[in-house]
């Protein structure tokens, strides 16, 4: 008898022995079946964390307390509401889709973004060492950043990562110049034709100024913090993009990125953490061993 006919004349006595006694049966697990139920646990983990940690996460306890609503008029056997929850089922797929309409669109830029090529690259197999930008332009961007902070001038600076910024790039002034600290500090400076508004920067090159960017409506972040800050968080919410804003009032500057606004940040910190994004397959350590990500929570805390 092999290992094969040993189990299957276990599993029969285990089937007639349930069935028997409780009318259960075992049904037949392949290893397809094995792999399909880790599938389906990890998609429905990574959904509920993405709701968590984002605004669907309220909106989605909204939809809760309508069906628990619904549920409640079925028990107590209410037929008008029941009626009319009927009627409303037929679009609530439709308002799904407008409610989570941000949410959506972030979700599927992310997972679009995810190449092969970035996983080819993770397991060792593609090329490396690419930078989005040269260091010349990373110093430029901090050096210019903390000059125009220290006499107040205010700032914005998008920085372009995987998701195209053309939209954005499209509501602003065409430019495609090289950059550098003079010219961002110019492009700046109160009372010019250029200073309002933000700089969209792709690589090495500012490509265009006076640009719009959505607002964001999220609810953590500080009443003290104005327009520009909520503008450098929407566009961050809508894309992947990194974007230093520096403050008119207080001179303070600050980024956002991964949806996440990072107050009063270092000039240490801003500059591992635009390495990040120049060379995003590296960890980045600092001279005390720690990486910014660790760096960063700790200031967030």
């Amino acid at each position: 008898m092999n290992l094969s006919d040993f189990f299957t004349k276990i599993k029969d006595g285990v089937d007639s022995w349930t069935g028997d006694y409780f009318g259960l049966y075992i049904p037949d697990i392949t290893w397809i079946d094995v792999l399909e139920v880790i599938i389906l646990a990890f998609f429905i983990y990574r959904l509920l964390a993405w709701c968590k940690n984002s605004r669907a996460w309220t909106l989605l306890k909204g939809v809760l307390v309508i069906v628990v609503f619904f549920v409640i008029a079925a028990l107590l056997q209410m037929s008008t509401i029941l009626w009319l929850g009927e009627k409303l089922l037929s679009v609530a797929l439709v308002a799904v889709v407008v409610l989570f309409q941000p949410e959506l669109r972030k979700a599927l830029d992310g997972l679009g973004s995810r190449s092969l090529s970035n996983v080819f690259r993770n397991m060792g197999l593609g090329k490396t060492g690419e930078k989005r930008f040269s260091d010349r332009t990373l110093n430029d961007m901090v050096k210019a950043c903390y000059e125009m902070g220290a006499v107040k001038t205010g700032a914005l600076i998008v920085i372009e990562n995987k998701v195209n910024l053309s939209e954005y790039e499209r509501t602003g002034i065409k430019l495609d110049s090289l950059l550098s600290r003079q010219l961002l500090i110019n492009i700046f400076e109160k009372n010019t034709p250029l200073h309002d508004g933000a700089v969209v920067v792709r690589g090495d090159r500012i490509v265009a100024a006076t640009c719009y960017l959505p607002i964001s409506d999220s609810r953590a972040i500080s009443k003290d913090l104005g327009t520009r800050h909520r503008a450098a968080l929407g566009v961050s919410e809508a894309t992947d993009a990194t974007t230093i804003i520096v403050s008119e009032e207080t001179g303070k500057v600050s980024v956002c990125n991964e949806g996440r606004l990072i107050h009063d940040i270092s000039d240490e910190d801003l500059t591992n953490l635009l390495r990040t994004i120049q060379m995003p397959d590296e960890v980045v350590e600092d001279n005390k061993g720690k990486t910014f990500l660790k760096r960063r929570d700790s200031h967030d805390e």
